[in-house]
């Protein structure tokens, strides 16, 4: 089973073929073809190869599937004895990618 670890808008994701993960907003529309290089670990079930920081010729092809907001976080901050309250919310936009292909260097 190939897998591989991969960066992108500055969090770390574990991609396998076929699995469906939700990353950082992506300029890509729907149904487009989307590639990660920054490859930071690469398996192709046998050996394992680590990159420092990159591996070469390593790359995680896959496919846009929708765009989307997450779970709403509530903000809330609060100083005691002074009457101070506010409150707010926050939804993450995210871009749900399905993999297509690991490419081991």
């Amino acid at each position: 089973m190939s897998y591989a670890i991969f960066t992108t808008g500055g969090c770390q994701f574990r991609a396998e073929p076929g699995v469906t993960i939700k990353v950082p907003l992506l300029a890509a529309k729907p149904g487009d073809e989307v590639s990660f290089d920054q490859v930071l670990l690469a398996s192709d079930g046998k050996t394992v190869q680590t990159g420092a920081p990159k591996v070469k010729g390593a790359k995680v092809t896959a496919e846009v599937v929708r765009h989307g907001k997450g779970k709403k976080i509530r903000i809330f901050r609060f100083a005691r004895r002074s009457g101070y309250r506010r409150k707010a919310g926050h939804r993450q936009d995210f871009t749900e990618i399905k993999i297509a292909d690991v490419k081991v260097g």
